[in-house]
This record gives structure tokens, sequence and C-alpha cells, in this order.
């Protein structure tokens, strides 16, 4: 079998892909690439069992058929060879010899049999959302995802899908909690899954942020995207997801109105002098002052910072951690953020002041207990 390829688009290709393939697999031909050719069409598969990720391109050839090629000599050899056609000649030994214009390389490769099947779509259903629709709802939440092993539901975003109100996602690690929903997502029925952070991570990185439709399949077991020449299909954590509604508090009287960038960067100066385990910060609001407060006790670390806002409640003091705060103000795309407190005890919302009709984005923070 003999192929020819330009070695830039091979590689552009391989690197979208290549995330896939973890550093220490469970079984060794899972640090390969499956090459399939079939009718001028080249095919690249890479999978780590639960996320499968595919690549098509078309491709010089007068013949079919499969190897499995390792992707780490394979990509660390075509990020040194200049922009050029390459010829792929493989024995029935699966030996492989690429040519250059001034080079010749070999190198092992493995029997394509005994590559993993991907999963088969079979009694999926759909729905349709822009690729920029996906690519923002998935930056929106990600960022919360759990990582603790011992709760799988929450180690991945849940999809809950509504024929009349569209796709809402949400993310929650016990701490945070975020709600990202979108009207303009087609959906035919009723539906819910979890889908793992990694294949999301993999799917922000390959979709353009533009209004190209897409088309997301799943079944009881697996989820399938495919964009152009791009593939992606992921195992569904099969958990039940918490009841979510249960802990967004519906009665939460006093409103703040803040910079959001402003705050942002107050709450990174302040909290390099916080504790670096909790990154614990007071916040305590006076009228229309905002007083930040950090310490770190065994160190004798302390900052304070005073900002203006815009408050309608009582006095209140409550704590935070500042890290969540910085990346949850991360997903408010707008100049203020409004956010909606009650009790030092009591989870705090935040959202932005502004949001596109199609879109409603809730933040939800658990506080800290106050340092007396």
């Amino acid at each position: 079998m003999k192929f020819i390829v330009s070695a830039s688009t091979l590689l552009k290709q391989l690197q979208q892909i290549s995330g896939v393939i973890n550093s220490n697999p469970v079984l060794p031909i899972l640090e390969d690439f499956l090459f399939e050719i079939e009718n001028n069409k080249l095919t690249v598969v890479a999978t780590d069992l639960e996320t499968v990720m595919k690549i098509s391109m078309p491709i010089e050839t007068k013949e079919d058929g499969k190897v499995c090629i390792p992707a780490k000599l394979l990509m660390d050899s075509l990020k040194n060879i200049s922009d050029q056609p390459l010829t792929f000649s493989i024995d029935k030994n699966y030996g492989i010899e690429i040519t250059s214009d001034n080079g010749k390389y070999k190198v092992m490769g493995e029997n394509p049999e005994s590559f993993p099947r991907e999963p088969q779509k079979e009694n999926a259903n759909s729905f349709v959302i822009s690729s920029s629709g996906l690519v923002t709802a998935i930056n929106k939440t990600i960022f919360a995802v759990s990582t603790d092993d011992l709760r799988p539901a929450m180690t991945g975003v849940f999809f809950e899908l509504d024929d009349t109100k569209g796709v809402t996602l949400v993310a929650t690690d016990a701490h945070r909690l975020v709600r990202y929903s979108r009207k303009d997502v087609s959906c035919s029925e009723k539906h819910t899954f979890i889908v793992p952070k990694k294949p999301l991570n993999l799917l922000k990185s390959a979709l353009p942020l533009n209004e190209d439709e897409l088309t997301v399949s799943y079944n009881n077991n697996h989820l399938f995207v495919t964009h152009g020449n791009t593939e992606l299909i992921c195992r569904l954590i099969d958990a039940r997801f918490p009841d979510y509604r249960v802990v967004i508090p519906t009665d939460n009287p006093y409103k703040l109105v803040v910079n959001k960038h402003d705050f942002q960067n107050a709450l990174r100066r302040v909290s390099v002098f916080s504790n670096k385990s909790t990154n614990h910060i007071a916040i305590s609001i006076n009228g229309n002052e905002l007083h930040l407060t950090s310490q770190d006790v065994d160190f004798s670390n302390e900052g304070n910072e005073r900002m203006a806002c815009q408050y309608d409640g009582e006095n209140l003091q409550i704590a935070f951690n500042a890290k969540f705060l910085i990346e949850m103000l991360n997903g408010a795309e707008t100049e203020e953020i409004n956010m909606e407190l009650s009790t030092s005890s009591k989870a705090g919302i935040i959202r932005p002041t502004e949001q596109n009709e199609n879109e409603d984005l809730l933040m939800l923070v658990m506080p800290l207990m106050l340092n007396n």
C-alpha cells in the first residue's frame, strides 16, 4: 500500500485528534493512530477506549488499506519536516517507509485488526446547535466540573434537552454551580445525559467559533458530534446527576452591582495574601462601598482593598473562595455583574447585567466560614 500526502496538512490534522491519546494507555495499540484508506480518502482515528476522534482528508493513492502507526513518533517527525509531499509505503508486515524530498525514514507499524472498533450510532436521537453556540456553552460551564472521581456524575457536564426550552448545560463541584441555557437549539424531545470533561475540552478546541450548524447525536451510551471532516464519539457517564434546582436559592433579596473587571482585579490582588489552601477572602458591603479582606495567619500576610459598588440591602459580611469567584466572573461577558445575596451562610448568585435573548447564564457560589 502506498499513498502521498502533504506533511504540513497531515500534521495539522493529526494535532486536532492527538489529544485523545493518553500518555500511559491500558493497551499498547492505543498509542497508535489508525490510518484507513478508501476511495482516495485517508481517515485517521485516535482513541482511549472512552473517546474516539477521527479526521478525514483527500490523498493520492491507487489502493485501499489500513495500518496502525505509533502516534508520538509520527508527530515528532512531522514537526521537523518542512512542508512537502511525503510518500508512505506500507509492506505486508506493516513496515512503514516515509520518503521525503531528501530523506527516508522507517518505522514499524502494527496490525490494524488489533485496533478497537468504534461505537455505532444505533437508536440515536439528535439536536441541532451552531458551532459557536456549543463552544460557548462548553466554555461557560466546564471550569466548574468536579475532579472528584468518587462522585462520577459531577465529573462531566449535564445536558438537559427540552423540545420547548432548548438546551441547558449544568456543571457543579459542590462548591459552585453553573447553569447555561440556550433557546436557539432545536430538540425533538426531552432527554438528559452527562458528557465527560475530556471530550468536551477536545471539542471546544476542534470546533470553530462560527455559525456552522452541528447535528449532535446521542443514544443511551454515546455522544456523536461531526463537523466537516472531524468526528468525535465519546462514552457518556452512566450516573445520576444531582437535582441542581434544589440548591439554587429563590429568595436572595440583597442586590449588588459591581464593575466586573475592577472586582476581578481587586480579588486577584487581595487573594495573593490569602491562605493558599482555601483562597479565603471576606467581603464586607456597607452602603455603596465594598471592602475585600484576606489574611494568612500562618505567615502573617494580610491584604485589604476598598471599591465602589451599587448595593440594595442590609450591611453584609460574607466570605468566598477568591479563585472560584475569579473563574466565574470570566463567564460574564458584560461590563458589570449582578450579585444576589442573602446571609453569610447562604449561596450567592452571579449573573451578567445583560444577556442575549436566547441565552441565560446563572452562576452559584457557596460561601466559606467567616474568620472571627
